[in-house]
């Protein structure tokens, strides 16, 4: 690059400050921005060159920041930040939009009937297991199966939360029943992210310091880690699953719809798919994807380690997860 775009700019982290909620949103608007499912592998390909080049020192000659930064972003919406590997393409955070539009809005239109309320459950949970999988936080493995009894506890946890409700719920007015999918979801959610990142919950996770030393593997941030990812998991499916049904009651008493109800799926999965456009990256952005705690908050053995890596050390950081 002979008038060269400078080789500082650091594209280990996110373009906007993560240190506040609206440089996250913006951060996360662009990574689960599903226009990036669309791309080839050619196209990824040249975008992991371009950032691998990058952090080695180099700069394909022409090259501009704006572009640099597209790269940056194309690479971490397909490439596991901590592993490196290509991720499963309905695993991406850019595949949460169209993958949940459709799977929630199915869900809030056939909750009536017990094989429906089976069916999507188990499509949601297989989902959520194949998210929760790719998105795991450092280079954990995991064994098929942990992997087995993590998606059959969750499908098992969000049906018999959604068929013990439905039933407890026959006899109040129908708004209350269209809330059954979301007490499901957030019930299997709270079971199924700890059991599929069971062995970071045992083992921990990597913690580095601010400039991205491993330092070491901590259970107590495995454990604040899925706490946040937990919370920020409810949060993108409430929006979209309360606000929908309030709407859809409305609808439905009126002579349109009772006219063209093929209308009502459709209507559903674009009212769900609305809220997720934004509830998504809102509520990813809830917590700082590189997370930090205090020293003084890992585990004693951590501690001693930490204490002999990095003696000044106060804050230590690690991916969440997502």
């Amino acid at each position: 690059m002979a008038e060269g775009l400078p080789l500082h700019i650091n594209i280990r982290e996110p373009r906007w400050d993560q240190g506040t909620f609206l440089g996250r949103a913006k951060h996360f608007f662009t990574v689960t921005d599903p226009r990036n499912l669309l791309l080839s592998g050619a196209a990824l390909e040249d975008a992991r060159r371009v950032v691998e080049d990058y952090r080695s020192g180099r700069a394909a000659p022409g090259l501009t920041e704006d572009q640099l930064w597209r790269a940056k972003y194309v690479y971490d919406s397909a490439f596991h930040p901590d592993t490196g590997e290509k991720m499963i393409l309905i695993g991406r955070m850019s595949a949460q939009v169209p993958m949940n539009m459709t799977i929630t809005g199915c869900m809030l239109t056939f909750y009536r009937t017990t094989p429906a309320v089976l069916l999507w459950q188990w499509v949601n949970q297989s989902f959520n297991a194949i998210v929760n999988y790719t998105n795991r936080s450092g280079d954990a493995p995991i064994t098929v199966g942990q992997l087995g009894t993590a998606y059959v506890s969750a499908t098992t946890g969000a049906v018999v939360t959604a068929l013990g409700l439905k039933s407890l719920t026959k006899h109040l007015p129908s708004i209350i029943g269209r809330y059954v999918p979301f007490a499901a979801v957030a019930a299997a959610n709270c079971i199924n992210i700890p059991l599929m990142r069971q062995r970071e919950l045992k083992f921990g996770i990597p913690v580095m310091d601010e400039d991205g030393n491993r330092l070491g593997e901590s259970r107590a941030a495995a454990r604040q880690a899925i706490a946040q990812v937990v919370v920020s998991r409810i949060g993108m499916a409430a929006p979209a699953m309360a606000i929908p049904p309030v709407i859809m009651n409305a609808l439905e008493k009126r002579a349109f719809l009772k006219r063209y109800p093929w209308l009502n799926a459709p209507l559903q999965v674009g009212l769900v798919g609305f809220c997720l456009v934004f509830a998504t990256p809102l509520c990813c952005a809830l917590f700082p994807q590189k997370s930090s705690m205090r020293v003084t908050r890992l585990e004693p053995e951590v501690q001693a380690l930490l204490r002999e890596k990095a003696p000044h050390a106060e804050m230590v950081y690690f991916n969440k997860g997502l």
